[in-house]
C-alpha cells in the first residue's frame, strides 16, 4: 500500500519533512522507507554482480571455462558505486540507532561481530576451498583441507598466497564495525562534533553542492591514493578504501540530521542520473592508458550514482509494504549466503558445460532461491538467528496509540527492522501542519 501523501508527485510541492532547519531528534527518528528499500536493492544487486563476476575476467575465486570481457561494461555500471552506497546507507542506520539503542556498541559487535566469525568458521570455507581447487589444483578432501584453513596454513600460492582463515565477501562485515567503533569513540569525545558537522554540511549540501563536494573528495583520493594503497581488503594497508568508504559511510552519519541534501539530491536526480550514465560511458570508452582520466572518471561516479539512487529513492519509494518488512529481515542473511551458494553452484555446473547465456541466469535464479529457502529456514530457528545478524527472538510490532506522521506509516508489523528503525517518533507535523504524536516504540531487530 503505497502511503505517501497524493499530492506527492507534484514537483514543486513542499513536504512537512521539507523543511530547512537541521533534524532534531524527533525529525531523525521518522523512518526513512527509502533508505530500507535502497539497502534492500543494493545487497540483493551483489548477488547479480557475485554471478558476473564468474564470467569476467577480472580475479575472483572462481572462473567460467566462458570468462571473458564481454559482460565488463555492464559490470563498470554498478562496480564504481555499490558498496559506497551501502556505507552511507549504514552511516545513516547508525545515527538512527546510537541515540536509541542501550549499550550501543555491545548490540552492534553482536550483531556484526558474531556473523562474521560464524561466516569465516563456516559459510566462507567452501569458497576458499574450491578456489585452491580450481587454481592450484588442490587434491585433498574440504575435511583436509579444514585442518589448514583453521591453523592459516599459508602454502597455496599462485601469484599471491591465500590467506587463511579469511573472510572473502564479508570484509563488508569487518569494515562497517571497525568504522562504527572509531565512529563511537570519537563522539564520546567530541561530543558536539556531530552538530558541528550537520550544520556545516546542511549549508555546504543545500543545492549543487551536494554533487560537487563529494565528487571532489572522491576523485581526489582516486588520484592521489589509489597507485600507492591498491585495495585489499585486509584492513592494514588498504588506505584508499578507508579514505572512501571511511568517508561515505560518515557522511551516511551526518547526512541523516540534515534535511536540505535529501531535498536537492531528489530535485536534481535526473542531472545526477545523466551526469552518472555519462560517466559510464566515460570508463567504458577511456583507454586504460589514459589512467588520470578514469581515475577522475571513476571517482565523480561513486557519487554521481548514488546521487540519482537516493534521489529517486525518495521520491518514490518512501512507503510500506509487506514485502519491505520481509526484505529489510531476509536481506542480511542472503548477503551473508549469497556468494558461497554461487560459488558450490558455478564449480559444480561444470561438467554441464552451459553457455553463459544459459548457466548465468539459472545461477541467479538457483542462488536467489538458495538464500531465500535458507533465511526461511534461518528465521525459525532462534539459536541460527543471531548467526546471522538476526535478534534471538523476532520483533513484536507495536500498538500506535495516535496517527502515523505525515513521511510515512508510523508502526510496521510483522519481523521488521531495517536501518533506519524509528524509536518514538515524539511528535512531527503532520500533511495537515497539525501534530501528529504516537508512543509506539520500534526497536530495532533485524538490523544491519
Amino acid at each position: 500500500m503505497d502511503t505517501r501523501p497524493a499530492n506527492h508527485a507534484q514537483e514543486n510541492h513542499t513536504r512537512p519533512e521539507d523543511q530547512t532547519q537541521p533534524a532534531n531528534r524527533a525529525t531523525l527518528g521518522a523512518r526513512r522507507y527509502d533508505l530500507d528499500w535502497v539497502r534492500i536493492c543494493a545487497f540483493g544487486l551483489l548477488i547479480f554482480y557475485h554471478v558476473g563476476m564468474y564470467y569476467v575476467t577480472w580475479g575472483w575465486h572462481v572462473k567460467s571455462p566462458y570468462a571473458s570481457h564481454t559482460i565488463e561494461p555492464l559490470m563498470l555500471l554498478t562496480n564504481p558505486w555499490r558498496l559506497s552506497l551501502l556505507f552511507l546507507v549504514s552511516g545513516v542506520a547508525t545515527a538512527y540507532l546510537l541515540p536509541k539503542a542501550t549499550g550501543f556498541l555491545r548490540q552492534r559487535s553482536i550483531r556484526l561481530l558474531i556473523p562474521l566469525v560464524f561466516g569465516m568458521a563456516v559459510i566462507v570455507p567452501p569458497q576458499s576451498y574450491l578456489e585452491v581447487v580450481e587454481k592450484v589444483a588442490y587434491q585433498g578432501s574440504y575435511l583436509e583441507f579444514l585442518k589448514l584453513y583453521f591453523t592459516a596454513y599459508h602454502g597455496f600460492c599462485r601469484e599471491d598466497c591465500l590467506i587463511l582463515p579469511t573472510y572473502n565477501h564479508l570484509w563488508f562485515v569487518a569494515y562497517l564495525w571497525i568504522y562504527t567503533v572509531v565512529l563511537y569513540g570519537v563522539i564520546r569525545v567530541l561530543p558536539n562534533a556531530t552538530r558541528f558537522l550537520r550544520t556545516a554540511i546542511e549549508r555546504a549540501f543545500s543545492g549543487v553542492g551536494v554533487l560537487l563536494w563529494p565528487v571532489a573528495f572522491l576523485a581526489i583520493a582516486r588520484v592521489t591514493m589509489i597507485g600507492r594503497f591498491a585495495p585489499n581488503n585486509a584492513v592494514v594497508g588498504d588506505w584508499y578504501n578507508h579514505a572512501t568508504y571511511g568517508m561515505v559511510f560518515l557522511l551516511g552519519f551526518v547526512l541523516a540530521g540534515t534535511q536540505k541534501p535529501w531535498i536537492a539530491m531528489e530535485r536534481i536526480r535526473w542531472i545526477s542520473l545523466m551526469l552518472a550514465i555519462v560517466g559510464w560511458l566515460c570508463l567504458v570508452e577511456t583507454p586504460y592508458s589514459l589512467g588520470l582520466l578514469r581515475r577522475v572518471v571513476f571517482g565523480a561516479e561513486q557519487w554521481l550514482a548514488i546521487a540519482a539512487v537516493l534521489g529517486f529513492a525518495r521520491r518514490y519509494l518512501n512507503y510500506d509494504n509487506a514485502a519491505r518488512r520481509y526484505l529489510t529481515a531476509a536481506i542480511f542473511p542472503v548477503y551473508i549466503l549469497h556468494q558461497t551458494i554461487i560459488v558450490v553452484v558455478a564449480h559444480a555446473s561444470k561438467p554441464v558445460n552451459l553457455t553463459p547465456a544459459v548457466e548465468g541466469p539459472l545461477l541467479i535464479l538457483v542462488t536467489t532461491a538458495g538464500c531465500f529457502a535458507g533465511y526461511e529456514v534461518i528465521r525459525r530457528v532462534a539459536l541460527l538467528r543471531p548467526l546471522f545478524g538476526l535478534a534471538m527472538r523476532p520483533a513484536v510490532a507495536p500498538v500506535a496509540t495516535g496517527p502515523a506522521v505525515a513521511t510515512g506509516p508510523a508502526v510496521a508489523t510483522g519481523p521488521a527492522a531495517a536501518p533506519m528503525a524509528a524509536v518514538t517518533v515524539a511528535s512531527t507535523a503532520g500533511a495537515s501542519g497539525q501534530v501528529a504524536k504516537t508512543t509506539a516504540r520500534w526497536v530495532p531487530q533485524d538490523v544491519q
